[in-house]
């Protein structure tokens, strides 16, 4: 509660309110509470306030009292005047309403005159507008007798199952029913409209039960009946007209049309007649199709005797459908059968190409008469269709006249199909081959070869995965892509495969495949020119004589190569015996003719492939012969010769996947791939001699190139993939060999590092078990020159991480020398020739004939194990320069000894003298 203020502010408050409207300032007064006791003052104040204000306003008036009084006569003034005014202008009005009275009166009169003539004209389009309404009524209610009427009619019409009559009944109805004047929401319309439509299906219920009285498909089960159909399973009845029907076929058609539903019931009567009668007798499925009968108005399958057919003759159906569209066409109005035609024809023309014509199609030439036999059939069939207004048949015409090219189609798919189950069997059981190669060769040449050389034969597969991979780096990725090519051996020019002596042993296409004979593996047999030559060899020495020199009967499978020394170096081998060769007499460098013998496996996939292949050349050969000129399908020679392209393309995308999944299946795949190039190669020189005519034809040549590259890429991929593996388990990039001998798991007891000596067994174990794996499927040449890679990618390992060490001290020297012999182990793979029986010959492994790298990484293992005046003595007296430059020796000398007077008195020695063997 606010506090009590002083009456005279409360009354100070009011006045400043009343006159000015201002609010108090102070709070106090302007929250206080008003009481009885404060208003007295403030009315008081109030009044003082009233009586100030009317004592100055009265001092305004009398100081303004002249000004208003002056506004006051002017005013009267002006009253006085508008008086006068408004008299006279009263004068003037009354003047000119004298003048006016006559006509005014003469118009009134001639408007009560219009107006009496206006409501007689009103009330007489009142009078003709009611007459009109009483006449359109009458009109309207007889319509409407009408309309009922017509339906009475209707409805007598449809009961009595007079459909035509009740159809036009109902179009007169539905006419004057759109006449009517009036709004179709009127409640009469509205009933007629009902009524009508009512009357409209009722008539169509008693058309389908016409409709279905004249033509009826019926499926049932088998039941006796009379004549030749025996057993009917389903019919199909056409009745023109009926005794107990009224309306025949011919009227049925108007009312078809009348409800707009002529295709709908033919569509509909086609699927009921294919359901019932049709797909029964077309369905290949069925071990017994029934044949299709007419008698009479009726048409339908039965079973007994010859009624009933179980071949696939296509003859035989064109016949039955012939009978069926033949009723159809006689029994049906030709507005029916051209609107089922529409709805028929595609479907069945569809089933005969799809299910009977396809089915048709031989595979072998042995079966084409029975094909032609169909055609001719299906040609008639199609002639007979054209007969009988049929349309929408094109489809069957067509397919007839490409047949060829149907044919061929089903031939491609046939063979993709077969390629398919060939491959999908995988590498089955392997089989045993003999491949034979010859080559002219001197005298010379054959010796050397013999004796240092055995077992160097290169079949035709000099890989690029054999040579040096310090020599390019680009090529070994090329490689491990799988990009591979077959070429003549590479190698560095320092080690030379002895091979290369061989020369290309495809030169001489002559008896390239003989006969395989009862000889050993790696046999090799020399032939000579003449009787007199074979008598002019009288130094035949052991080897010679291994070799079938000088007698092309002496052929012994029970000798073997004489053993010889194996130089050290392939190359300097190679240039002793070509110098040595120039050195000999005519009679001794005449040319002999050498057999070289090897036996590899296949997986059992070729001897199929090659079947298929010579299946479809023989049939392309049948067809483009005069005891087939007239064939249908002769036009597809040429398509046929294409096939054996597609069918080893096919072969080449699928079988990888296959091969995969045997161990050594790429190699099966090498050896399958080269062994069908081959034999390709033989098939089409065959061909294109037996039959000249289809050279161009033969499109092979091309194939048989990507057969070899096929091959070359498998054998490529999986020597990059061995390769790979190796140089994993060697540490990959990392330097396997870095600490050995100081590390923690350093082998006191044989001087190696036990981590990097499991490294290299684990290699070794690799290199063994895929020499075991291969053992079986590669040729000798093949197998030797494949692990040969093997163990030389491991030897070129070794060698660049030794190479690659800062330093190697005496224990590490001891260890590495240890870690090597531990691969060189690997020189059991690759023996000796058999000896013959000179006790005094040293028998050297044949590996570094397939490792480039082997004698360099044993002699790497000598320099580790030497002194400096060995080491000397190495560069200087012995071959060590042959594998190693001057360069990398000497960074070996850095390695392993101290850096003093001697070690750089022999390295400035070995420096001087970069090639002393050559000097």
């Amino acid at each position: 509660m606010s506090a009590v203020s002083p009456p005279s502010v409360i009354g100070q408050a009011l006045v400043d309110f009343s006159l000015r409207g201002d609010f108090p300032a102070d709070n106090d007064v302007a929250t206080a509470a008003l009481h009885s006791e404060a208003l007295p003052d403030a009315i008081r104040m109030l009044a003082h306030a009233k009586a100030t204000l009317e004592a100055e306003i009265q001092q305004i008036i009398s100081d303004t009292a002249g000004d208003v009084q002056a506004w006051i006569d002017n005013a009267k003034a002006l009253q006085v005047a508008l008086a006068r005014r408004k008299t006279l202008a009263g004068d003037i009005l009354a003047r000119a309403n004298d003048n006016y009275t006559e006509a005014e009166k003469n118009g009134e009169q001639q408007r009560q005159q219009t107006a009496a003539e206006a409501e007689a004209e009103v009330h007489a389009r009142f009078l003709t507008s009611e007459l009109n309404y009483n006449l359109q009524v009458r009109y309207l209610l007889e319509a409407i007798r009408s309309v009922s009427g017509l339906l009475d009619k209707v409805e007598q019409a449809s009961s009595e199952r007079r459909i035509l009559d009740a159809l036009r009944l109902l179009e007169r109805t539905w006419a004057t029913l759109d006449a009517m004047p009036v709004s179709k929401s009127c409640r009469a319309m509205q009933l007629l409209n009902a009524r009508a439509f009512d009357l409209k299906a009722n008539v169509h219920d008693v058309f389908d039960h016409v409709w279905s009285a004249l033509v009826h498909v019926q499926v049932d089960t088998p039941s006796e009946g009379a004549g030749a159909s025996g057993k009917r399973l389903a019919s199909l009845t056409i009745n023109e007209t009926r005794p107990d029907e009224p309306m025949s076929l011919s009227d049925a058609v108007i009312g078809l049309k009348a409800y707009k539903e002529v295709d709908h019931r033919m569509t509909d009567l086609w699927h009921a007649l294919d359901h019932a009668i049709v797909a029964p007798r077309m369905d290949l499925a069925q071990p017994m199709r029934r044949r299709i009968y007419v008698e009479g108005q009726e048409l339908g399958l039965a079973v007994g005797s010859g009624l009933e057919e179980t071949d696939t003759d296509a003859g035989l159906l064109f016949e039955d459908l012939e009978r069926l569209l033949s009723f159809l066409a006689q029994r049906l109005p030709a507005d029916l059968v051209q609107s089922m035609s529409s709805a028929m024809m595609p479907e069945l023309v569809a089933r005969i190409i799809n299910v009977w014509m396809v089915s048709a199609i031989p595979l072998s030439l042995d079966q084409m008469a029975t094909f032609e036999r169909t055609l001719e059939a299906a040609q008639a069939f199609c002639a007979r269709l054209a007969a009988l207004h049929y349309v929408g048949f094109g489809l069957l015409t067509e397919w007839i006249e490409s047949a060829p090219r149907a044919w061929l189609s089903t031939r491609r798919e046939a063979t993709l199909d077969a390629v398919r189950k060939i491959v999908a069997n995988g590498v089955g059981t392997p089989r045993e081959v003999e491949k034979i190669e010859k080559q002219m060769v001197s005298r010379t040449e054959g010796k050397e070869l013999a004796t240092a050389t055995e077992q160097a034969s290169d079949w035709n597969m000099a890989w690029t995965d054999e040579e040096d991979e310090d020599e390019e780096e680009s090529q070994a990725a090329s490689r491990a892509r799988g990009q591979a090519k077959p070429s003549k051996p590479v190698t560095t020019e320092n080690d030379e495969d002895g091979a290369d002596e061989w020369g290309a042993w495809d030169d001489d296409g002559d008896g390239a495949n003989e006969p395989a004979g009862n000889e050993p593996d790696s046999e090799a047999v020399m032939d000579t020119d003449t009787p007199a030559d074979r008598g002019n060899d009288d130094d035949d020495d052991t080897a010679a004589d291994a070799w079938g020199w000088g007698d092309e009967n002496t052929s012994d499978a029970d000798e073997q190569p004489s053993q010889q020394p194996i130089s050290a170096s392939p190359k300097k081998a190679k240039k002793q015996a070509s110098f040595a060769s120039a050195q000999q007499p005519k009679e001794e460098q005449a040319t002999r003719q050498m057999v070289m013998k090897e036996k590899y496996h296949l997986s059992a996939m070729p001897g199929p492939m090659l079947d298929l292949i010579s299946s479809i050349l023989e049939d392309g050969a049948a067809l483009i012969s005069t005891d087939h000129e007239s064939s249908p399908v002769a036009a597809a020679a040429a398509g046929l010769f294409g096939l054996p392209a597609l069918a080893l393309a096919m072969f080449r995308a699928v079988s990888p996947h296959y091969y995969a999944l045997d161990v050594g299946g790429s190699m099966y795949l090498y050896n399958d791939a080269t062994y069908l190039a081959e034999r390709l190669i033989e098939l089409v020189a065959t061909w294109r001699q037996r039959l000249p005519s289809s050279s161009s034809m033969l499109r092979l040549d091309g194939e048989i190139a990507k057969l070899q590259a096929f091959a070359s890429r498998a054998y490529g991929r999986e020597m990059a993939v061995q390769k790979t593996v190796l140089r994993d388990l060697l540490g990959g990039d990392q330097n396997v060999l870095q600490g050995c001998g100081s590390g923690g798991n350093y082998n006191t007891a044989n001087g190696t590092d036990e981590d990097a000596e499991d490294y290299v067994d684990a290699a070794v174990t690799r290199v063994r078990s895929m020499a075991a794996a291969w053992q079986d499927v590669l040729a000798p040449s093949a197998w030797s020159q494949a692990v040969g890679a093997l163990a030389d990618a491991v030897a070129q390992k070794l060698i660049s991480d030794v190479l690659d060490m800062p330093s190697i001290s005496q224990d590490e020297a001891f260890g590495l020398a240890n870690l090597i012999s531990k691969v060189t182990e690997l020189d059991d793979l690759f023996p000796a020739p058999a000896d013959d029986g000179d006790v005094n010959k040293d028998r050297v492994p044949m590996t570094s004939q397939y490792a480039p790298n082997w004698l360099r990484l044993q002699y790497l293992s000598e320099v580790l194990q030497s002194n400096l005046r060995e080491v000397r003595y190495l560069w200087m007296e012995s071959e060590l320069s042959l594998y190693f430059t001057a360069d990398e020796v000497v960074d070996l000398l850095r390695l392993s000894f101290e850096d003093n007077a001697r070690s750089r008195e022999v390295a400035r020695e070995i420096a001087a003298r970069p090639h002393p063997v050559e000097s």
